[in-house]
């Protein structure tokens, strides 16, 4: 037990592994291991990660996986890697010998945590993890991502802690379109995705908003490129925040990108690092009206996907962790 957690105060969690950095998608991909160096390095600096309590990553089992994903496509990934392939359905998912265990990683960190969160030994936490899992459909990899790690909490808590609703908040500049698909049939989890338009993948217009019994669980607030701060936190203060309370989950992932960053290669959106703090503490505020923000109860958990300005990346996940322990 570290220090935070025997404190007991607001403990958050921060959970890393030594696989991320196997993950070699090889030179000039922008979805590198220096990603989570800068992070850590970041938050070591600016002193916010002496405040958390740290865990190393289990690797994920195939049933986790397998809520999700099909197992033959598990097992496909699973070759592929071990095969040598350099990439996984897409040149953009580019794999090494290491990628499956850190997918494995990834995957199992943010069930770890969640289920930390869940027993009450956290109240919320960052999985600075890679790959990221957005993007990545139901048998498909794309977008650098293997598999859909937002999805698979989201299935987890439902299958393993009996929970109804589940949120899942995504202010990548990108859209995620896989975890989209995956839920867009579903009234059990709401998912609101704020993200640069027109951009890739090409999906996430107004107009999408769910699916049969899922309509009216699916929330896009696209922004034209060029976009800053104003214009994104009068969509995700105006609308998203509003739209996520009258849901009333019972716990919130967020899809943690920080590409929408000013200095972000892959965007033209142009968002400070204060932006996402902002973004962090309007969800604690909706948490806290429900009763489940403060120690015991907050049921916030944030999953690395895009960033790929090293800078931007940095100072971005560091305003937003900070947000999460002190608010």
């Amino acid at each position: 037990m570290s220090a935070p957690e025997a404190s007991r105060g607001r403990v958050v969690g921060l959970v890393t592994s030594t696989h991320a950095a196997a993950h070699d998608t090889g030179p000039g991909h922008p979805e590198r291991p220096a990603r989570i160096d800068a992070l850590l390095a970041r938050l070591e600096r600016s002193g916010i990660a002496g405040e958390l309590a740290r865990l190393e990553a289990p690797l994920a089992d195939h049933t986790a996986l397998t809520r999700v994903h099909p197992a033959g496509y598990v097992a496909r990934v699973a070759a592929a890697i071990e095969g040598g392939a350099p990439y996984v359905d897409s040149p953009d998912s580019a794999v090494s010998r290491g990628s499956f265990d850190a997918a494995l990683a990834a995957a199992g960190g943010a069930l770890a945590a969640a289920d930390r969160i869940m027993a009450g030994a956290w109240d919320a936490a960052f999985c600075a993890l890679r790959p990221p899992g957005h993007h990545a459909e139901e048998a498909t990899s794309m977008g650098f991502c293997l598999f859909n790690n937002a999805a698979l909490v989201a299935r987890h808590l439902q299958a393993v802690h009996g929970l109804g609703r589940v949120a899942i908040v995504d202010w990548d500049v990108h859209h995620g379109n896989g975890t989209q698909h995956l839920f867009e049939r579903d009234p059990s989890v709401f998912y609101a995705s704020l993200h640069e338009s027109p951009h890739y993948p090409g999906t996430g217009a107004r107009g999408e908003r769910g699916l049969g019994d899922g309509e009216g669980a699916t929330l896009n607030l696209p922004q034209p490129g060029r976009s800053g701060d104003a214009a994104w936190l009068a969509a995700f203060e105006g609308t998203l925040l509003p739209a996520l309370e009258a849901f009333a989950p019972e716990f919130v992932i967020v899809s943690a990108g920080f590409d929408a960053h000013a200095l972000d290669p892959l965007s033209s959106t142009r968002l400070s690092a204060q932006a996402f703090a902002t973004f962090t503490s309007g969800l604690r505020e909706v948490l806290g009206r429900a009763g489940w923000d403060g120690p015991g109860h907050g049921r916030l958990l944030s999953l690395l996907e895009g960033g790929y300005s090293l800078e931007g990346l940095a100072e971005s996940a560091d305003a937003h962790v900070a947000a999460l322990v002190r608010g």
